[in-house]
């Protein structure tokens, strides 16, 4: 299984504020961070907001901030949020168009693959893979 931007930057996100935590962090000074879009991780922000992994606040002084202890937060959880729309094949999803899919036997094994990758990644979480606190911040620094 692959990952798209979204989700990508979406782990990114959260390593940055792991990172910096306790700090609240502007999604411009985290675009900033890693040469990406402010737009693009704005809406990523949102959807990381909704699912209850980041709680943002506007206006002066506002940010974002992680919404449970790093520790807390496993990331097969973050991606099953984020690709719980987006299935893996055509057939996973509810506009099937696939001629063969009464009699194809891929289905099934194609569905245990996708849990089997999920769930390898709920043995991690946030904490695990932003350990390296000190470099992160470093490599992770705002000008």
């Amino acid at each position: 299984m692959q990952l798209d931007k979204f989700s990508d930057y979406a782990l990114r996100i959260l390593i940055a504020l792991e990172a910096h935590a306790p700090d609240k962090l502007a999604t411009s000074g985290i675009a900033q961070m890693y040469g990406v879009s402010e737009n693009h991780l704005s809406k990523i922000a949102t959807q990381l907001a909704k699912n209850g992994f980041v709680v943002s606040e506007r206006g002066r002084g506002g940010g974002l901030t992680l919404a449970k202890q790093a520790r807390e937060i496993s990331i097969g959880a973050v991606l099953r949020a984020l690709k719980r729309d987006q299935p893996v094949v055509e057939c996973f999803g509810s506009n099937s168009t696939c001629t063969i899919l009464p009699a194809c036997g891929l289905r099934a094994p194609l569905l245990e693959a996708q849990e089997a990758f999920f769930s390898a990644l709920d043995g991690y979480s946030l904490a695990d893979v932003a350990s390296a606190k000190t470099p992160l911040k470093m490599l992770l620094a705002l000008d």
